[in-house]
């Protein structure tokens, strides 16, 4: 239940505050003087969007604060999913408007998001304005009425949740064939590819290795020749430095005799003397080795040719990245192979989920069935009160080829007012008087499905008066029993079933503006407001009469 709505700085607004009760409560005044911009303010703290216009002229922002008594509602679970407070008893929804163009929103002080606050607003309060007449005719708003009167608010969430999962599953699907449509068509490339690499067995750290030995190769007699000439000057039988060290050890030998430090000199010499003699004689081997091989050269010389070929090739500067490619390519080739197990996996789980959808589909379409004769039966009910006796209502529930996120179905009110006329869509045959009656008895059938803490109609009494007026005041009265329910209405019939009576209008301040006002009314100025409403800018005596007769003992 709305039990205050706070506003400052908005549109013709100032500063406003004002209480509301339980019960049946209406909010009448001239046409311009501001019961839109009330409605306005209090769809802003709902979570509708901004206009910067709103802002009274010449402020920084505009504040909206709603306080609701949601104590005999279980907010808990939806206050745990966002993350907010939880108060059993209360929630203060506010929404700041800033000049610069930025909106902030808050619940009990925590800020949140705009999706958050609209969520919230639309579990607290139903705002049915004027246009929403229209909605009528449109085929969404038709089923989302049913599904309220059938209880589906569960069974269509798992729905739509399935939907998204086939729908997003079979997009993968899809995707996944287009995939392997376009690998098939580059499998023998990549295969040449692969295989090309895989001939050619390339080993890492090769092309290094192949290069020296070519470098080696291809100067074998310049290698030769040099390990020739250190050779023999190492043993040369005359001047080679192994004979020098040789006839050296052997003085130093006879010297140590006489003189003792010679034997250091001697081991020293000795150690020279067969280190020498070793690397002479390995420089021989490798003098004696070093030849070169033509079938060698021209191995290494093909085989570095194949790695530079494949290099340019692929224009990769290594052996090692060569071999990365060729890893690549065979994971490619392996997906490509088993491509097929993918998509008839994917496929399978397309179908569990298509299956699963059309069970949560047909469960819809039974709850719908369930209530379509009775909606019938109960709109014929409350809209014969409403001075439509003839009328004949039905609810069609039409299978559909193709699911969509309401299911497999759709909806079609049929309406006819008159014994003699055929049904026909209601969008083509009612008047503007007869749809205001229909969505009277619509929402009345919703409120007490959904138990909805409170609704707000916006002149809903559009294109009725008379003996009709005063029974659509009494439904919103019979409302009133059970939920909060507040008419914007231009209607005395209306406005005197009111339990409490607000009225707007408009007042010329000091400084030249113009605000917008909201008072509660006394039941002298109630007296006041419906004779007005009676007789128009003239107050007459009989009108005076009449609203008392209107307000019995209200007054």
């Amino acid at each position: 239940m709305l039990k205050s709505l706070y506003i400052k700085n908005y549109a013709l607004i100032d500063s406003l505050e004002i209480d509301f009760g339980p019960g049946f409560s209406v909010i009448t005044g001239e046409t311009g003087a501001g019961k839109s911009i009330i409605l306005g303010a209090l769809s802003l703290v709902l979570g509708q969007r901004a206009d910067m216009k709103a802002i009274k002229q010449g402020e920084s922002k505009c504040v909206i604060e709603g306080a609701f008594d949601v104590s005999a509602y279980d907010l808990k679970e939806f206050c745990e999913e966002k993350g907010i407070e939880y108060d059993q008893d209360s929630y203060i929804l506010r929404r700041e408007v800033l000049s610069t163009g930025k909106s902030r929103a808050f619940i009990n002080d925590s800020p949140v998001g705009l999706n958050d606050l609209k969520e919230l607003g639309g579990q607290l309060i139903d705002i049915h304005s004027q246009h929403q007449n229209l909605l009528l005719a449109d085929s969404r708003f038709q089923m989302q009425v049913v599904d309220a009167l059938a209880g589906n608010k569960n069974l269509l969430k798992e729905y739509r949740q399935v939907y998204h999962q086939y729908r997003y599953a079979g997009k993968a699907l899809e995707d996944l064939k287009d995939q392997v449509r376009k690998s098939k068509e580059e499998e023998d490339y990549l295969r040449f590819q692969h295989d090309s690499l895989q001939e050619a067995a390339l080993q890492e750290g090769e092309q290094e290795e192949l290069e020296r030995e070519s470098e080696t190769l291809n100067h074998a007699e310049d290698i030769k020749r040099s390990l020739y000439k250190v050779h023999t000057l190492l043993s040369g039988d005359e001047k080679g430095i192994v004979s020098g060290l040789k006839e050296s050890l052997s003085t130093s030998r006879s010297l140590a005799k006489v003189y003792h430090k010679a034997e250091e000199i001697s081991q020293r010499l000795e150690t020279a003397y067969i280190d020498m003699k070793d690397m002479a004689s390995e420089i021989g081997r490798l003098a004696e080795d070093a030849e070169f091989n033509p079938e060698r050269s021209a191995f290494i010389e093909a085989r570095l040719d194949l790695i530079y070929t494949l290099q340019k090739k692929y224009h990769l500067p290594s052996v090692e990245e060569l071999l990365s490619l060729y890893n690549d390519l065979a994971l490619k080739l392996a997906n490509i192979e088993s491509s097929g197990q993918q998509v008839d996996a994917l496929a399978k789980e397309v179908q569990a989920k298509y299956e699963k959808m059309l069970d949560l589909a047909k469960a819809l379409t039974d709850k719908r069935m369930s209530v379509s004769g009775k909606i019938g039966t109960e709109l014929q009910q409350k809209a014969s009160y409403l001075g439509m006796p003839d009328i004949r209502f039905k609810c069609d529930v039409i299978a559909e080829d193709n699911p969509d996120i309401y299911g497999m179905d759709s909806i079609q009110f049929q309406f006819s007012a008159n014994k003699n006329v055929p049904l026909q869509p209601v969008a083509n045959i009612a008047s503007g008087g007869e749809i205001s009656r229909i969505m009277l008895c619509l929402k009345s059938m919703i409120a007490g499905a959904t138990a909805l803490p409170a609704i707000i109609f916006d002149e809903i009494d559009t294109g009725v008066s008379g003996e009709t007026a005063d029974k659509m005041g009494q439904v919103m009265l019979g409302f009133g029993q059970n939920m909060q329910v507040i008419a914007i209405t231009h209607l005395p019939q209306i406005a005197a079933k009111g339990k409490t009576h607000y009225k707007v209008y408009k007042s010329d301040d000091s400084n030249d503006s113009t605000t917008t006002k909201l008072v509660m009314l006394s039941d002298k100025d109630r007296l006041d407001e419906i004779a007005r409403m009676l007789s128009g800018s003239t107050v007459t005596e009989a009108a005076i009469q009449n609203a008392k007769v209107m307000l019995g003992t209200k007054i």
